[in-house]
């Protein structure tokens, strides 16, 4: 009988082995005996308790590490754990009261304070910045106001009694982003929203709107023609006066221009990388850095932008819709504050539009 128990012994599982979980269960159970001695405490309270606390270990670990690969570090800091937590709306939720030493803080630092980058280089915030060429129809809606003051100072001049909105005819409705339907949509930590949209570039009323183009600036592309299209003549000869003063543009270089006829106020030109030529994924990042860079730089709020080299330069949906997203994502913990606050990605294929619905669920 002896030999018997003493197998018996040997074979007894641990509460933590019986419930299946890695964090000590009678351990938990004797803290919440101690801590909490006035209440009663179930047979299943501790195993409950350790498997949140198993799970909320595991997931803020697989986070960090993720932070600290995006930062090229081998080794989790504690930084990479705040920031895993303050990306993470459920977690920063649950853990906002929560200080983790050695880990700093998630700065807010408004954007006119910060150092610009411009071509790769960090410029003083005061540095005046460069201005953008009027349009026709920034004189027209000048003139339009002066006509108003006029006809207010002498009542027997008459207003027109119809007023051109931005980017159509007199009269017509607004078909702006203020209608549109988003499909899918991520928050990052930092508040700036990435919204997946089915629709037409040119339809939309944000301040910037992307253009993929070549070293010369043509507009032959697919977001091109569209955007060619409703600007019409004035539209190809801003570009025309940019690329003759600009100069070619090199691989993922980005530059600005006025929009005319268009809702957008301006156009974000930037030179595509081709798929099979040279380093496509690094250039591709490349690119969507100097986008986001320009956009901080002009102080820009909203920008939309297609799916960049999945086009004419045979990217495929699934690489570019990863380099992309990855590119802002990084940008966006590494810069820490931005003016930005809202990144339409406007297709119009049902494959790109699933591409971007599952990439964008999958990105941290």
């Amino acid at each position: 009988m002896s030999g018997r128990a003493t197998a018996q012994r040997g074979r007894r599982k641990t509460k933590s082995a019986r419930a299946g979980v890695i964090f000590p269960v009678g351990r938990i159970y004797k803290f919440l005996r101690k801590g909490t001695h006035h209440f009663r405490i179930g047979v299943g309270a501790p195993i409950y308790q350790a498997a949140v606390m198993e799970y909320l270990c595991a997931e803020i670990l697989e986070l960090a590490g993720n932070a600290a690969r995006d930062n090229k570090k081998t080794r989790i800091t504690p930084r990479h754990i705040l920031l895993a937590i303050a990306n993470d709306l459920e977690l920063h939720k649950l853990l906002q009261g929560v200080t983790i030493p050695q880990g700093g803080v998630v700065p807010h630092i408004n954007p006119e304070l910060l150092k610009k980058r411009k071509g790769g280089k960090l410029v003083p915030a005061t540095e005046p910045k460069a201005k953008i060429a009027k349009s026709p129809k920034k004189n027209a809606s000048v003139a339009a106001v002066k006509s108003v003051k006029e006809s207010k100072a002498s009542p027997s001049k008459k207003a027109s009694p119809t007023k051109k909105k931005k980017g159509g005819k007199a009269g017509d409705g607004d078909s702006g982003s203020k209608g549109i339907t988003v499909l899918s949509e991520k928050t990052l930590f930092l508040g700036q929203k990435l919204s997946v949209v089915q629709g037409n570039l040119t339809e939309f009323d944000v301040e910037a709107v992307v253009h993929p183009t070549n070293a010369t600036f043509n507009l032959s592309g697919e977001v091109g023609s569209a955007l060619s299209k409703v600007g019409g003549e004035d539209l190809d000869k801003a570009v025309q006066a940019l690329h003759k003063e600009h100069g070619n543009l090199e691989i993922s270089e980005a530059t600005i221009s006025d929009a005319p006829n268009l809702k957008p106020n301006h156009i974000i030109h930037i030179h595509s990388p081709v798929w099979g030529k040279g380093n496509p994924v690094e250039e591709l990042e490349k690119a969507i850095q100097n986008v986001l860079s320009l956009a901080d730089e002009k102080s820009l709020a909203t920008i939309a932008l297609p799916s960049i080299g999945s086009g004419m330069n045979n990217f495929p949906k699934q690489t570019a819709a990863q380099t992309i997203l990855k590119a802002i994502s990084n940008y966006f913990v590494t810069a820490m504050s931005s003016s930005l606050k809202q990144i339409y990605f406007v297709l119009f294929d049902m494959e790109s539009i699933g591409v971007y619905t599952m990439e964008l669920a999958k990105l941290e």
